[in-house]
This record gives structure tokens, C-alpha cells and sequence, in this order.
């Protein structure tokens, strides 16, 4: 459904920090540099960049949203929390763990970024 998602970062080498040690514990390659200053990841489900708002306003996040990153584990949900939180990343939320969803049972964890966007890791857990 998505082709990509930008979030807008303050401090782009903060948030770059931040998402390639993640980003690793979900096994997507640290981000890459373009001429305009973004940083922009690649998975094979999609494109993932953190950029300065073009209009030259300061980042803010979005009150209510949320950004989902894939895991294949519960290990790999666990990693990716450790690392954002060692990353300067915040532990929001419930800590990490499995929420039931009626009859689907996910694993999830959720950080703010250094910019306050809110994220979260989930494993769809087998039934």
C-alpha cells in the first residue's frame, strides 16, 4: 500500500544515529546520505527517509500517529527497542511485549525518535 515514509527530523544526524541502530536490529542496512541532505532507507517492502521540512520550518511530530516497523521475532522487536532507547531514543507506551487483538496476538514496542515521533515494532505472533 505505502511506496515510502518521510518524517521530518531538527537534528538529522541525531535521528540518523537513532534509525540505523534500529533499523540494524531489523536487519535494514544503515541509511544513506543524499546531495539535499536526506537520509533515506531501503527495504524490499519500501522506502523509509528523514528529512528537514522543505519549508524551512522546525520538525514537529504528528499528536496520534504512529510509524510500524515489521519484525520477524520477538527477539527482533525486543533488539530494536534496546537499540532505539541506547540510540537517544524514549520508551513510550506499555513496555514492550504481546497485546492480544481478539484472536490476533502481537508482539509490540513502542520509542519516541530524537524528534518525538512516535514508532513501534511489531511481530504478528503465530496463532
Amino acid at each position: 500500500m505505502f511506496s515510502h515514509v518521510m518524517l521530518g527530523a531538527n537534528d538529522i544526524q541525531a535521528s540518523k544515529n537513532f534509525y540505523d541502530a534500529t533499523l540494524a536490529a531489523l536487519g535494514i542496512a544503515p541509511g544513506v546520505d543524499d546531495p539535499k541532505g536526506r537520509v533515506f532507507y531501503r527495504a524490499p517492502t519500501g522506502l523509509f527517509g528523514i528529512t528537514k521540512p522543505i519549508n524551512g520550518e522546525p520538525a514537529t511530530f504528528a499528536n496520534g500517529s504512529t510509524i510500524g516497523f515489521g519484525a520477524t521475532s520477538v527477539e527482533q522487536v525486543d533488539a530494536w527497542h534496546a537499540a532505539g532507547v541506547a540510540a537517544g531514543g524514549t520508551s513510550c507506551e506499555d513496555p514492550p511485549g504481546p497485546r492480544s487483538l481478539g484472536t490476533m496476538s502481537l508482539y509490540l514496542a513502542y520509542l519516541r525518535d530524537p524528534a518525538g515521533n512516535k514508532l513501534c515494532a511489531m511481530y504478528r505472533m503465530p496463532a
